[in-house]
């Protein structure tokens, strides 16, 4: 645990960095342009770099489906919830999809060989891949539903490459062709430089955010639907399946862990609040540290044991 937490805080010491430019360089500091950089130029290298690290076989593709159908299935009556709670667009939108976008690959991925083991990592990887769909699909339609109509928020949906480039990702992966050791390279340094910029970018935002500035129906619905709602509701489902106790701890473990920065991404292409959207990040990542803990009894005792 203790391992975990050092690797954790040693991947943050990035947002420190962001956090530290834009307090030191201001307005020159453009958080749209790193915005633009990070979701058009290297998160589609993330995205095929992500598919190369693990061989898609047809016994693991079940774990990711019931991500997804887990995620359908408690999306539908939040955002039905979210009409009814939230008046401002902007605001039901985060509300709708912040808590399900969580950080599968920074935290789920290290976090799942802590608790599980390197057994996880097949699993994990394949989940955070399935996140990318849920990101950059639902994720990108629903903020965008936050400024834009019905129109141009599918239309954004089709600007984004990453979509393309996980389709293309698959097709490699599936019919195993060969990649130089320099092209393997080549996307590694892409996908690096995207997962570091996308902490630079958070802590950009953390500066000069105000806790007290967020709304207190949208803190305490996000957080409350990322860490009880959404918990509760996938054990629930997964009691259902016949997938092992190892598989549905892997399952539940992903689903609790912290806002991602890809919610940032997304709510500052769109102008959906970003600032707000920065601070649920923040205080997800607070209260997780201490979930730890919690997480890794529960699991050791009735999902490993």
């Amino acid at each position: 645990m203790i391992t975990t937490l050092l690797s954790i805080i040693f991947v943050y010491v990035f947002i420190v960095l962001g956090y530290m430019a834009k307090r030191i360089f201001k307005e020159e500091m453009s958080t749209k342009t790193l915005t633009l950089m990070s979701v058009y130029f290297l998160q589609p290298f993330v995205t095929i770099w992500g598919f190369s690290t693990a061989k898609l076989h047809a016994d693991h593709v079940y774990v990711p489906l019931v991500y997804l159908g887990i995620i359908l299935m408690v999306l539908l009556p939040t955002i039905l919830l979210g009409r009814l709670i939230f008046t401002d667009m902007k605001e039901r939108a985060i509300f709708s999809i912040a808590g399900f976008v969580g950080n599968t690959g920074n935290i789920g991925i290290p976090l799942g060989i802590a608790l599980f083991g390197q057994e996880s990592v097949i699993y994990t990887t394949l989940i955070n891949i399935a996140n990318v769909f849920v990101v950059y699909i639902i994720g990108v339609y629903i903020y965008s539903r936050g400024s834009f109509n019905i129109k141009d928020s599918l239309f954004n949906i089709v600007k984004i490459p990453i979509i393309p480039a996980s389709v293309v990702a698959i097709f490699i992966n599936i019919y195993d062709i060969p990649l130089s050791t320099q092209i393997q390279e080549f996307f590694k340094m892409g996908a690096y430089a995207g997962i570091v910029l996308q902490l630079f970018l958070l802590g950009t935002f953390l500066q000069g955010i105000r806790i007290k500035e967020l709304h207190p129906k949208l803190m305490l619905g996000t957080l409350s639907q990322k860490f009880v709602i959404v918990p509760l509701a996938t054990a629930f489902i997964l009691s259902f399946t016949d997938l092992s106790l190892f598989v549905q701890g892997i399952l539940l473990m992903e689903m609790m862990v912290p806002l991602a920065v890809a919610n940032i991404n997304l709510a500052s292409l769109y102008d959906c609040k970003p600032k707000d959207v920065t601070t649920l990040i923040l205080l997800s990542t607070l209260i997780f540290i201490p979930l730890l803990f919690i997480l890794d009894i529960i699991i050791h005792y009735w999902y490993i044991l």
